[in-house]
């Protein structure tokens, strides 16, 4: 095998979002750059180029103009009772998280449309909560979707690494995998791994793990940026907390494969302390993609509040666990029933007004930046396209005209042998008595109508309330719901500087860490739940925050 010896001011290990943003932010210092990864170079952008691009602000002028009044306080209480930091390691998180409510209600948004990213108007509700004012979920509306979604995101930082390559500042290195942080009299000093063989592979698609060569990168300061564990299930189960219950024997996973946790124990290995590792964030509404990239490709349904959830035996889901409400109380509840799956039962209308899908592929109006296409897909009458493909081709979905008949196929359906059909008919039939009168004892039926004062929730999210079996809302829709995984919200401890730490909370000279692989800042800045519109800001935050300290 061949070794290539390089050196360089920086180096950055992994070129998703935070490595990217890190990467732009040290050539802006006038360093120079080496930024490598596993992967080949059609990935470029990571993770977070899937992404439906949501990013969370702070009272932005888009959420004034849809007449929300949000605050610094009121964020700050959200984010604290969403978090519930209660541990000793916490310490650090904690300031992460207060710096980065400042940094999203300050400088984020014209810091990045300086960089041309643009919003679109309408701010999505997501995490509602449901519980009291200091308990988990954001009181006001705060996701801005990207105009351009993750791509968009990602473009100009990825301009940015791509002008210093023509300028010869950045040399970008695909198919190499770290192996060891190289480390000098108690400080990092840079990288040695293996060169994976080339591969045309297209984006997100497993490509070979094959050695052909070796490499030593020496470098003043080296940041990780290799994002967390989605990718390997055996890996999320062994973080699995007894909180959750036990680990799913089977689920969807939401990234792909090679978001795969090989840099956490690689930096531990060079002392970087691991916290939080029990901490993640996995989705409860995820569909078996009938068009998959990677292996058990699952995607996302981003609900609204009006379709009825069941667990896998047909019971309702308790309050506040209502679509888009509480996405780990879902999980943590659902553990409980001994299976790995629950269902929607809705309505073609609420299907129509209520389900997107997360993922820049998903929605090629607001990816492609498509206004005709954009007015065409979310104001018409009917699903948005890759919905509707899913309702033609997807596997989890049942759709019939009439109720006995929706039961009937969901009874047959693969996991459907566990439900009680006769509950499930009486909580439809139930649900829709209570739909008669504008005042009802159902909690859900009163938030969804409590929602629709919320002039975007009306205008593009939530239905008109209606009876499921109303056949002019019809046909009836059936969907099966499976786990599926997407964060860790744990990961490497730094400072605010993005500096890893050792277990005696002393900085580790030369190394870095940012994004997913820091656990989006301070190796935790979410805590046990994530306000949704973080992950991104998190990746941005901790990068500019790691590439900054690093060009010093």
């Amino acid at each position: 095998m061949t070794k290539t010896p390089l050196s360089t001011d920086v180096l950055v290990i992994g070129w998703g979002l935070a490595g990217l943003v890190a990467a732009a932010e040290a050539l802006d210092a006038g360093r120079r750059v080496i930024l490598i990864d596993q992967e080949p170079r059609t990935n470029l952008g990571g993770q977070a180029w899937w992404s439906f691009g949501g990013l969370f602000f702070i009272d932005s002028p888009e959420q004034r103009r849809m007449g929300i009044r949000d605050s610094v306080e009121l964020a700050t209480q959200d984010w604290f009772g969403n978090a519930a930091f209660d541990r000793p390691e916490d310490e650090w998180p904690r300031r992460w998280a207060e710096a980065y409510l400042q940094f999203a209600a300050g400088e984020k948004r014209a810091w990045l449309r300086e960089r041309g990213v643009g919003f679109f108007p309408v701010v999505g509700w997501a995490e509602r909560g449901g519980y009291g004012a200091i308990g988990p979920g954001n009181s006001v509306p705060r996701f801005h979707i990207t105009w351009g979604t993750g791509p968009g995101v990602v473009a100009p930082f990825a301009a940015a690494v791509e002008q210093g390559e023509r300028e010869g500042r950045v040399t970008v290195l695909p198919r190499h995998r770290v192996a060891e942080l190289i480390t000098t009299d108690g400080a990092v000093t840079g990288a040695r791994g293996a060169i994976l063989t080339s591969s045309g592979a297209e984006r997100g698609v497993p490509t070979s793990r094959e050695e052909i060569g070796e490499f030593e990168i020496t470098a003043g300061a080296t940041i990780v940026a290799s994002g967390g564990i989605g990718g390997n299930h055996d890996l999320v189960r062994e973080a699995w907390p007894k909180r959750l219950g036990t680990p799913p024997a089977h689920m969807l996973t939401g990234v792909p494969a090679y978001v795969d946790g090989s840099m956490h124990a690689v930096s531990a290995a060079a002392g970087a302390r691991l916290i939080n590792g029990d901490r993640m964030w996995h989705y409860v509404e995820g569909i078996t993609n009938w068009d998959p990239v990677w292996p058990s490709h699952g995607i996302r349904i981003l609900p609204g509040p009006s379709s009825l959830w069941l667990d896998a035996t047909g019971s309702r889901l308790p309050v506040p666990l209502f679509p888009g409400f509480d996405t780990l109380g879902t999980l943590a509840h659902l553990r409980t029933t001994g299976y790995d799956h629950s269902w929607f039962v809705t309505s073609r209308q609420i299907v129509e007004k209520e389900f997107a899908l997360s993922g820049s592929e998903q929605n090629p109006d607001l990816t492609g930046k498509d206004v005709s296409l954009l007015v065409k897909s979310r104001l018409a009458k009917g699903p948005t396209g890759p919905v509707q493909a899913f309702l033609d081709e997807g596997a989890d979905f049942i759709v019939e005209n009439d109720l006995e008949s929706l039961l009937e196929q969901m009874r047959q359906h693969p996991g459907g042998e566990v439900l009680d059909i006769d509950n499930v008919r009486r909580e439809v039939i139930a649900r829709d008595r209570e739909i008669d009168n504008d005042f009802s004892k159902d909690a859900q039926i009163g938030m969804l109508r409590s929602m629709r004062g919320y002039r975007g929730d009306k205008l593009i999210r939530t239905a008109v309330p209606h009876r499921l079996q109303d056949p002019s809302a019809g046909p009836m829709v059936a969907v099966k719901l499976h786990i599926l995984t997407r964060k860790s919200l744990g990961g490497i401890n730094t400072d605010l500087d993005g500096r890893a730490l050792r277990s005696d909370g002393q900085v580790i000279p030369g190394l870095f860490a940012a994004g997913e692989a820091s656990g989006f800042g301070g190796g935790g800045v979410h805590g046990y739940r994530a306000l949704e519109g973080t992950f991104l800001g998190g990746c941005l935050f901790s990068g500019r925050q790691a590439g900054r300290a690093a060009a010093r």
